[in-house]
Parts: structure tokens; sequence; C-alpha cells
């Protein structure tokens, strides 16, 4: 799902994946506390390169998003090699 856009819940559901804190995804990803917390909230969508930035950091973690057969677009953890 390279370059498509993400949602707060499957930015939520990654981190849970990882077992990451808000902070560390903000570190991660090199932006703003504020910008993670806001748009998890559903206060505020992030500038495109904010929300491409959050995408690459969980992706290089090893989260994979996806579209779920009938539902709506998710997460899973890259299978380890």
């Amino acid at each position: 799902m390279t370059g498509q856009t993400i949602i707060a819940s499957q930015v939520r559901a990654g981190r849970g994946l990882l077992d990451w804190s808000q902070a560390r995804l903000a570190e991660a990803a090199g932006v703003g506390l504020s910008t993670v917390r806001d748009f998890e909230a559903g206060r505020r969508v992030p500038y495109r390169s904010s929300l491409d930035a959050i995408r690459v950091a969980l992706e290089t973690a090893g989260v994979d998003f996806i579209a779920r057969n009938g539902g709506g677009p998710g997460v899973r953890l890259r299978a380890s090699d």
C-alpha cells in the first residue's frame, strides 16, 4: 500500500503491533508528537509529507498496510525472513 493514504485507525493498530508509544512513532517519523496525537484523535489530518513519514516509519519497522477482504483498510506485521 506504499504511497496510499493511511487512516488513524491503521496508525493506532500499527503502533499496537509494534508496542510503540505515540512518542516513539513521532520520533521515528520525524514529526511532532502533537501531529500523531491529533491525527489519532481525529482532531486534524496532517500534511501529506507528515502522513508519508508516519507510514514509512511504520513500514520500516515491519508493518504492512493492507486492504481487508470485505472490510476497510488494515495492518499486519510483515512475516520475518
